[in-house]
């Protein structure tokens, strides 16, 4: 029964370790190179016009922060807080 349960540790230890690893090893990966120039970002911004109050999402840009859609002949205010 000693066996049994001195098994069950080392495998359990094991595991856990191995999961603890890949976990670190995720962390430690640097941060992808941004996409060239006119390639299209993902982005999560919201637009609202101010004078009908249609709203926007936008959620593919050629730029991190892209110019303001128009509508109603006017630029919409952005929504979205930007980190």
């Amino acid at each position: 029964m000693f066996w049994l349960k001195f098994a069950v540790a080392v495998f359990a230890a094991a595991f856990m370790m191995r999961g603890g690893y890949a976990l670190l090893r995720h962390l430690a990966r640097p941060m992808p190179e941004p996409p060239p120039p006119g390639e299209l970002r993902k982005v999560k911004l919201t637009y609202r016009c101010s004078i009908c109050g249609a709203e926007v999402r936008m959620t593919m840009a050629n730029d991190e922060m892209p110019e303001a859609p128009r509508h109603c002949l006017e630029d919409m205010d952005l929504q979205t807080p930007v980190e």
